[in-house]
């Protein structure tokens, strides 16, 4: 204390000749690190983009400071490679000595990060990553996005209500894809249902028109579909070029497919497509009017789920920090963040104490035509969605 009492003394004494102090920077316990981790080229590069937009407007809204400390955001692009990812957690722990990391576009991101989360005991928020086993995978582990089973399960509950008894499938071959599959299946052939075709596309750089072809043959009601944030543009391409929007086949699913980011550009092919989801930026609240108008007067489009995502993850980073008054000891971080409950954008949420998975509304929507715009339109409510995933073990 008294050496740096003499270092300000001497900077203030120093200043008029030297403009020296306006260059010190803060001592390293005065300063949060967050280490952001995200895809921000490559296939999955719209979720990185959506997270860190989403995190800029939340710090130029709340400000930089949370409870005498300066958050310092660290952003590394892994381009969705897990083995990128394990890399620059790794270093942004040991070199950057980071008090959390974040982001993680998708599941083995996060599931490679999560070993390093135990090993320095620093909170990992998983603000995109949908699979259900992740937060198992670390007690540091806290999600603001969702998962597959909570969306999943809710649309295939919807789908056999609703007069469609025949559906093809096809979900990207990774984790969220199976949980996708494995809980529509689950709840779609409960009440009834039957499944005519199952397909399995690569998820790096897939050609969706093959299995496409396979789909329209099946002659299904409807197709089921899960893939990526990022990749539903192409992929609504190819079902219009196969001319599945003229067969009658329609798509419905998780709300990954049909992201508010890229939906404007999928053209009429996407008119009808029915989606259980957790965030639309059509929500009718006045906090997500805001929000979303907020977005677009910073980036000059509207926010996806992965913003919102973004967006609430970054505030539960900001709630733990008061909640421990600065402190940024891990147990007491985590600690903090179980059971916190707050109204987002897309609705109320919290944090499940248990899991420390997230518990949100999902909302079945339509794409529809509004103000000449592409939406999904909510028109159902399913409220508090914990993660089946895991309250069913």
């Amino acid at each position: 204390m008294f050496n740096r009492r003499k270092r300000l003394l001497w900077c203030a004494a120093s200043a008029a000749l030297w403009g020296f102090c306006a260059s010190v920077p803060a001592r390293a316990d005065d300063a949060v690190k967050i280490g952001l981790i995200l895809p921000m080229t490559g296939g999955q590069a719209s979720t990185g983009k959506q997270i860190d937009n989403a995190i800029k407007l939340y710090m130029q809204q709340n400000g930089d400071t949370v409870a005498g400390k300066k958050i310092e955001v660290i952003l590394k692009d892994d381009a969705a490679v897990p083995d990128n990812t394990k890399r620059l957690a790794q270093e942004l722990i040991v070199n950057d000595k980071v008090n959390f990391i974040a982001g993680f576009g998708v599941t083995p991101a996060a599931l490679a990060a999560a070993p390093l989360a135990t090993q320095a005991k620093i909170p990992e928020v998983v603000m995109a990553a949908g699979t259900s086993i992740i937060t198992e995978r670390s007690p540091y582990i806290v999600r603001t996005s969702f998962t597959l089973a909570q969306s999943s399960t809710i649309i295939g509950d919807w789908v056999v209500k609703n007069g469609i008894k025949k559906v093809a499938t096809l979900t990207s071959d990774y984790a969220p894809g199976n949980d996708a599959l494995t809980f529509f299946k689950q709840h779609f052939t409960a009440g009834g249902g039957e499944i005519v075709e199952e397909v399995k596309v690569p998820l790096a750089n897939p050609d969706f028109a093959p299995f496409l072809q396979r789909m329209k043959d099946s002659k299904p009601d409807a197709m089921f579909v899960f893939v990526p944030a990022g990749q539903g543009g192409n992929f609504m391409k190819q079902y219009a070029e196969r001319g599945l929007d003229k067969s009658g086949i329609k798509v419905i699913g998780p709300g990954d497919v049909m992201d508010d980011d890229l939906l404007n550009n999928m053209g009429d092919a996407a008119l009808g497509a029915v989606t259980a989801h957790l965030y639309s930026a059509a929500h009718p609240s006045q906090m997500n009017k805001d929000f979303v108008a907020a977005y677009k007067k910073a980036f000059g489009n509207r926010p996806g789920f992965m913003a919102v995502s973004g967006y609430d993850g970054i505030h539960l980073i900001y709630e733990a920090l008061k909640k421990t008054n600065g402190a940024t000891d891990g147990d007491k971080l985590i600690e903090a963040m179980k059971g916190m409950k707050w109204e987002s954008p897309r609705g109320p949420i919290s944090i499940d104490p248990e899991t420390r998975d997230i518990v949100q509304n999902i909302y079945i929507r339509k794409v529809e035509k509004v103000d000449g715009e592409l939406y999904n339109v909510e028109f159902a409510t399913f409220e508090a969605v914990k993660d089946s995933g895991k309250t069913k073990k």
